[in-house]
């Protein structure tokens, strides 16, 4: 009687036993998921510390703090290399889409407009927008027309009843440096030519 207790007693042991390691497996190969990239990992939070070459990626749920190592920050990060571990930063502003630093945006979601690194809904005045690559671009404000000059015909200034007459205006250095797109900055029109040339040309 002693010996089949002390057999089933072996038996039940053994089941707790064998049902523990499942669970261990399990709950590991879960933690490996989370921890892939990790050189330490909390069962809680995940990545606490990436290797070297990857950027440690830190979000918030509700109030719990979750870490992941990544190759590349995701959309709205950007990456900072440290001595001790790289870390993916959020930019500071909400429309930027991929930021240099945290304060400089340099591409914005969709219906904002990129200007010296800020996002915005309408471009700033003096600026107009671009819709190929959603940026504000200054708007180019060039000087005043010069004089027309003379009215010429294959470069003379008689002996043709009709000819061509330019002006110009010039672009602000500033504008020049900047790299502004300004319109065409010469006019031309037909004009009328001295049909007699002086000396009888």
């Amino acid at each position: 009687m002693q010996w089949i207790i002390f057999m089933l007693l072996l038996f039940i042991s053994s089941m707790e036993m064998l049902t523990q390691n499942r669970w261990k497996k399990q709950a590991s190969a879960g933690l490996l998921e989370n921890c892939t990239g990790c050189v330490l990992c909390s069962e809680d939070n995940g990545c606490i510390t990436c290797h070297h070459r990857l950027f440690l990626l830190i979000w918030r749920d509700g109030i719990r703090q979750y870490g992941m190592c990544v190759h590349t920050c995701p959309p709205g990060y950007f990456g900072v290399r440290g001595l001790e571990v790289n870390r993916c930063t959020k930019c500071r502003s909400p429309s930027c889409e991929s930021c240099f630093s945290r304060d400089f945006c340099m591409k914005c979601k969709d219906k904002f407009y990129l200007y010296k690194g800020q996002c915005f809904r309408q471009c700033p005045p003096g600026t107009a927008a671009q819709p190929g690559t959603r940026e504000c671009q200054e708007t180019c404000e060039p000087g005043p027309w010069s004089e027309w000059s003379a009215c010429t015909h294959e470069s003379r200034t008689c002996g043709c009843k009709w000819g061509v007459e330019t002006r110009v205006r010039e672009v602000p250095e500033a504008a020049r440096e900047e790299g502004t797109a300004c319109p065409a900055q010469l006019e031309t029109r037909r004009c009328r030519m001295k049909k007699h040339c002086p000396g009888g040309e």
